[in-house]
């Protein structure tokens, strides 16, 4: 029985440094992109003349920077459990997403501002600069980088069940679209001539107001986190239905469920026999954190209390 004890602590640190690892692996390769398109962006909207490709690189600039954020997050989340942290350091991770969430929002508060006041201007009679062919190229070698980008951090962040690699993935998610906007109003300006000028602005505050709802979502996720709000319904549901199928006629109640980082944390209470042992209680209630650590991963912390009928 020690060697077994010895072994399990050893192993689940080894599985937090390989998922710390991979996730490294993919904010790097999001952050390599990234540096390569802000350089690019901004000296394509200073050449070519593209005040909507300047703010693109703004905005892959916000990119860079919350890619060093989770780096840097995931890091501290990965530190195994000590006596100022009982619960580990997963809510870090959690931090981290609040924070992109956070940035997101700025930025996309900056786009739709700028845009707006575009439009005011050319409402107003100002006639907006038509941007360069160059311009034009940068915007849509970011849209295929960053969706490319975007869906191999999804499949990462399902694979790892990050909340941050998640969230950063729709960061790049919410760049490529902040592109694909520029795209459409570059090009317009450009092929349709100096009337549809304003159809940069246009596309760039659409864009904007969809990268606002994003945003709001995983602060709202990420906050409730913090907060220690529960888990869904339906996940509790299956947590009750779970353990309900045991043998010995088990009634699990009182159920309480959190959130820290990407493992759960979950207390129940549940109802057995008043008149067998307390070697039996204590049998069937390791047998309850068993079945509920094999269902939701090894390092979900399971409190059980038993209860006589």
């Amino acid at each position: 029985m020690r060697f077994i004890l010895h072994f399990t602590r050893f192993t689940l640190p080894l599985q937090t440094m390989k998922r710390n690892q991979e996730i490294y692996k993919v904010t790097l390769v999001g952050g390599a992109v990234n540096v390569i398109l802000l350089l690019f962006k901004f000296v394509a909207g200073i050449v070519g003349h593209s005040a909507a490709m300047v703010a693109d690189a703004v905005h892959s600039l916000s990119d860079f920077v919350t890619d060093i954020i989770v780096l840097v997050f995931i890091h501290i989340s990965g530190k195994p459990q000590d006596k100022s942290h009982d619960y580990g350091h997963g809510k870090y991770e959690t931090l981290a997403m609040t924070l992109i969430g956070a940035a997101l929002l700025i930025v996309a508060i900056g786009i739709v501002y700028s845009g707006a006041m575009k439009i005011t201007a050319w409402v107003n009679g100002e006639q907006l600069e038509a941007p360069g062919m160059l311009a034009l190229w940068a915007a849509l070698l970011s849209v295929v980088l960053k969706e490319a980008v975007y869906r191999y951090s999804m499949i990462k962040a399902c694979q790892l069940n990050s909340p941050a690699v998640e969230a950063n993935a729709w960061h790049h998610r919410s760049d490529a679209l902040s592109s694909l906007g520029t795209t459409v109003g570059i090009g317009g300006a450009i092929f349709l001539g100096q009337r549809w000028t304003v159809l940069d602005p246009i596309a760039s505050v659409i864009v904007g107001a969809f990268i606002v709802k994003v945003a709001i979502s995983l602060l709202r996720n990420g906050i409730g986190d913090l907060m220690e709000q529960s888990l869904p319904d339906a996940v509790e549901e299956e947590m009750l239905r779970l353990v309900a199928t045991l043998p010995g006629d088990v009634k699990p109640h009182d159920l309480r469920t959190r959130r820290i980082g990407n493992h759960y944390a979950i207390e129940l209470h549940i109802l057995m026999d008043g008149d067998i042992s307390l070697k039996e209680a204590h049998d069937k209630a390791s047998e309850v954190e068993d079945l509920l650590r094999e269902r939701y991963g090894e390092e979900t912390h399971v409190a059980v209390h038993v209860e006589p009928k």
